[in-house]
């Protein structure tokens, strides 16, 4: 059985705890004076640095220190939270995620140019950098100090997965005057003595004049696992003694406070599993919630999915093999694989989605950058979050959409002044949404922008040799070429654009997910780029057919209806290919004519009406086999611009099947339906 690495745990906690942070502060970047969101980024900074401390991240701990301090001051009071503070931190939460990464790099003078931008936006009032940590009894000074009674213990193997009690200790000093005493009376005998195991719990009394808050700070990362009991002792409780029988023995301290409490004040240790601890219901329910997740390498669950994947494939060729005997046992069998087959595919399946809202939200951070480098005011607006996709889809449309919405923003939002003169709002609008239709995921940046200059696009591809000088082009054709390598619009090279390479990587992996582009734009209105993407690219229903000698599968998401097509109406639509459908006109394509199989028409073909979105073809088949489980298999790379096909199948007598390319067909169909018209 493989072991966790702690390192590794603690990279991944951290990397939680960053996106945290940055939500919570780009969250405050709206509502500066929303005290939750400041004590939540205190926390979430407070949890980073002491757990770094903890794991040997020690550069990570002490950088993340000024910026907890800094919003400890703004929770306080002292200071006011400011856009300038907002911005200093998220620089600073870069520099974080730097040392987390690589803490072992040469990352300069980084770190004390992010501090001087942290200490000038708080009012220059933060103290310089230095290498230990200020008190917190030393930043305030109320008027009273209480003296609290603190009794913990961590779990045993407390110390193997990286927490280290005098940490704890350490910070409980910080806050004020404290006497220690350690409980070693659940020590085994040396023989059975595990070195590793803590066995050792403490009882603190500690003299500050910080709050019950203060304390609860110092064990917020580990509360769930402890048991932790705090009392405040002043008055008439100061005076509790413990049995005689309970006996503790005092541990060296290694650092005593300089005033400590007389020992009389100092009540015996009563050992902390006689003190129910007050925050012990609510740790109860964090556990709980903790056990109802399980954290899956990524890997683990694409092992899985080949795994079923060739499930699925063996389970066929026994369908197969099954339908083609007469042995009413092995049907039944049969019968009985296909159902828990499929039902192990929908369940796997159910793993790999996830909500795009994980991709969404890395856009608040991108969007707020580019407002303060491009001086406009953008809003950014996410719809559809629920809506979830394949996991692999979603690691692969990070990089097409932040080039999309960096082109919003840079081609297609104007500046306030110009958005004030022409009529509009001063804030430009920046809408992601995401909605499923049918096997598809369509995702959308929509922008209140200027909208694509068609007459910039044509000189421009005109002078780049993509079209030829005069070239009739529809309106759809005319916006596709923004796709088109090296092709930019922009007057001049920017951190933004200028060098046309965003947009061809767009279309590039689009295209590699077996997706197509939609692009609508309006003039002074804005644009909107569609992204149409199927929802997985593992496993899906299919309709096998058979058109000539040739097996294929179309995907079943897409098929709306399968009507038959005699001969004599056949040979009527000869010339106009359209069906009449419900009063409606329906282009279809005959698939035999267009794989060139040689072949003749069966006597009675079938239609398969597909749509993607509104718009709807007809593909005639020769035969419709049934529905199949389709295990989707990449083409070849000389395959590759075939785009009729999307990918390929092994079907259960081990031939090869080619999923057909619905989105390419719908739009062929639809073209042949645009040329009929025109030569009618």
């Amino acid at each position: 059985m493989s072991t966790l690495d702690p390192v590794a745990v603690f990279r991944t906690e951290a990397a939680e705890c960053l996106e945290a942070i940055e939500a919570g502060l780009l969250d405050l970047t709206h509502q500066l004076d929303n005290k939750d969101v400041v004590d939540a980024v205190f926390r979430g900074l407070h949890t980073l640095k002491g757990s770094g401390a903890m794991f040997g991240f020690e550069a990570l701990a002490a950088f993340t220190h000024h910026c907890e301090t800094a919003f400890d001051r703004v929770r306080k009071g002292e200071v006011s939270a400011t856009s300038e503070l907002v911005a200093a931190v998220l620089a600073a939460q870069d520099h974080m995620r730097a040392l987390v990464d690589q803490p072992d790099a040469d990352h300069g003078n980084i770190g004390h140019k992010l501090l001087a931008q942290l200490q000038a936006a708080v009012g220059g009032k933060e103290a310089a950098p230095a290498a230990v940590l200020v008190p917190a009894a030393v930043r305030e000074a109320p008027a009273k100090k209480n003296s609290w009674r603190i009794r913990f213990s961590l779990p045993a193997n407390s110390m193997a997965n990286g927490t280290n009690p005098l940490g704890l200790l350490d910070e409980l000093r910080d806050l004020g005057e404290c006497t220690v005493r350690a409980n070693t009376s659940a020590i085994p005998a040396l023989d059975e003595l595990t070195p590793t195991d803590l066995h050792i719990s403490w009882d603190v009394t500690l003299t500050s004049e910080q709050g019950r808050s203060a304390i609860d700070d110092v064990f917020i990362f580990v509360l769930d696992d402890m048991e932790l009991s705090v009392e405040e002792i002043d008055g008439p409780t100061a005076a509790v003694v413990a049995p005689a029988d309970e006996k503790a023995a005092p541990a060296p301290v290694a650092a005593a406070s300089a005033a400590p409490v007389p020992p009389a004040a100092v009540p015996e240790f009563r050992p902390v599993e006689a003190v129910p601890a007050k925050r012990e219901a609510p740790a109860a329910v964090s556990q709980a919630k903790a056990a109802e997740n399980v954290r899956v390498p990524a890997e683990r669950l694409d092992e899985l999915m080949d795994r079923v994947g060739e499930l699925v494939i063996a389970q066929s060729r026994l369908s197969q093999l099954a339908s083609a005997s007469t042995d009413i046992a092995l049907r039944s069998v049969s019968e009985e694989i296909e159902r828990l087959s499929g039902e192990l595919r929908d369940t796997m399946m159910v793993l790999r989605m996830v909500p795009v809202a994980t991709l969404f939200s890395r856009f608040r951070r991108l969007v707020h950058d580019l407002a303060r480098e491009t001086g406009k005011v953008i809003e950014l607006v996410t719809e559809g979050e629920s809506t979830e996709v394949d996991k692999t889809v979603i690691e692969r449309l990070a990089d097409p959409l932040v080039h999309l919405v960096r082109n919003s923003i840079d081609h297609g939002l104007e500046t306030p002044g110009d958005r004030l003169a022409s009529g509009k709002v001063e804030a430009g609008t920046v809408t992601l949404s995401a909605r499923q239709a049918g096997g598809e995921v369509i995702i959308s940046i929509k922008d209140d922008g200027r909208g694509i200059n068609r007459e910039r696009v044509r000189a421009k591809a005109e002078s780049s040799g993509l079209i030829q000088a005069g070239q009739p082009l529809s309106d759809s054709e005319l916006l596709q070429l923004i796709f088109a390598p090296g092709f930019s619009t922009a007057a001049a090279i920017t951190n933004l654009s200028g060098r046309g390479v965003g947009m061809d990587v767009v279309k590039k992996t689009v295209e590699a997910l077996r997706g197509a582009i939609d692009i609508v734009s309006v003039p002074g209105q804005g644009s909107e780029v569609s992204l149409r993407i199927p929802l997985t690219l593992a496993i899906i229903d299919g309709l096998l057919v058979r058109v000539g000698s040739g097996r294929y599968v179309i995907p079943l998401s897409a098929v709306e209806e399968c009507l038959e097509l005699s001969l004599e109406e056949d040979l009527r639509s000869r010339g106009r290919s359209f069906i009449s459908l419900r009063d409606s006109l329906v282009p279809f394509l005959r698939l035999r004519d267009l794989f060139r199989t040689g072949t003749k028409p069966d006597v009675h073909q079938k239609v398969v009406v597909i749509s993607t979105g509104t718009e709807r073809v007809g593909l005639v088949v020769d035969q419709i086999i049934g529905d199949h489980q389709t295990v989707i298999k990449s083409m070849s790379k000389l395959h590759n611009n075939v785009a009729t096909f999307s990918g390929a199948t092994i079907l259960g007598d081990g031939s090869v099947a080619l999923i057909l390319d619905v989105g390419h067909l719908v739009a062929a169909g639809q073209q042949q339906e645009a040329q009929l018209r025109v030569a009618g």
